[in-house]
């Protein structure tokens, strides 16, 4: 059976649940084969971690000499592990990094790239929503190595217990791709929720809110969700850039997806709409965003979510 190479996508070594999601659609496909890249001392937990969602190999590759650049050298340790495993397809987690090593990968692979799976079947077959989200389409590498990029929250993480089996890989970085180091970098202020784009269910809030999204935020930690927001609340300044989600914001794909106090637009629909249920609450009943929906509220927010969020917070006392 052929090769699926996953990139583990980790923080510190701490593995994040796209790379089991990545690892659960691998197991389609072929092999799994985990690519670990990160500090030599965190490899022996991530190997644990990759093996429990059927990881049969482990590449363990030394951050050392490519920690502090940019994703170039992640792209060149790639290539040299491709040629050695000759993989059946690569897949890569879709965010702002994981695209720009899948783009590198592929020129350097001569391979044909598909960004934003929002599914991966047996061929491989992906599955994408396009042109705003106004189309499905299936598609397939017809030249070189499949690259494929997979949106968080595309598949549930399955458990199955894979032989894990680590090896060591030394690769050689050309002087090129080391010609964009970070100098400083400073950690986003926690939160307390989980990442946006990762987030199995997410609450957002809109014009509606009126800048109050204290409902909104009390809402989504009752259900352990992430917050976004549409562009006129960021644009606003109600809320940062970093919490739009939209054409132009985060493009998410979460298993609920709850909309309050947005109108439902063009623009916000392309970044929420392949969301396995959309909720949504506006006193609008005329509102766009009840065509997209699978359960709409006709009620102001300001009183439909604190009295789920009273409802939420009883049936787990």
């Amino acid at each position: 059976m052929s090769e699926i190479l996953v990139l583990v996508d980790h923080v510190d070594g701490a593995v994040r649940k796209p790379t089991f999601e990545l690892l659960t659609i691998a197991k389609r496909l072929g092999e799994p084969s985990a690519v670990f890249i990160g500090g030599a001392d965190k490899a022996d937990a991530a190997a644990e971690a990759v093996k429990k969602y059927g990881a049969e190999k482990v590449y363990v590759v030394d951050d050392t000499e490519i920690k502090g650049y940019l994703v170039a050298p992640k792209a060149e340790v790639l290539q040299q592990i491709a040629a050695q495993a000759n993989p059946a397809a690569i897949l890569i987690t879709s965010g702002a990094e994981g695209k720009e090593i899948a783009g590198r990968l592929a020129i350097k692979l001569e391979s044909g790239l598909i960004t934003d799976a929002v599914d991966v079947q047996e061929g491989p077959v992906t599955t994408q929503s396009v042109f705003a989200g106004n189309f499905t389409v299936k598609a397939k590498v017809t030249k070189g190595t499949p690259i494929i990029t997979v949106k968080p929250n595309a598949a549930a993480p399955e458990e199955s217990a894979g032989a894990g089996a680590v090896e060591k890989f030394s690769a050689t970085i050309s002087d090129s791709a080391k010609k964009a180091q970070i100098v400083a970098s400073q950690p986003r202020e926690a939160t307390g929720r989980p990442e946006l784009t990762e987030a199995a269910i997410v609450v957002s809030g809109g014009r509606g809110t009126g800048g109050n999204f204290e409902p909104v935020e009390n809402f989504a930690d009752s259900l352990g969700a992430a917050v976004g927001a549409s562009r006129a609340a960021v644009d606003s300044g109600w809320k940062p850039h970093a919490f739009q989600i939209g054409q132009t914001g985060k493009t998410v794909s979460p298993q609920l997806y709850v909309a309050a106090g947005i109108s439902g637009a063009i623009q916000h629909r392309a970044g929420m709409q392949t969301s396995k249920t959309i909720v949504a609450v506006n006193k609008d009943e005329e509102a766009p965003i009840f065509e997209l929906v699978d359960f709409g509220v006709v009620g102001d927010l300001h009183t439909v979510l604190p009295a789920a969020t009273a409802e939420v917070t009883k049936r787990k006392g």
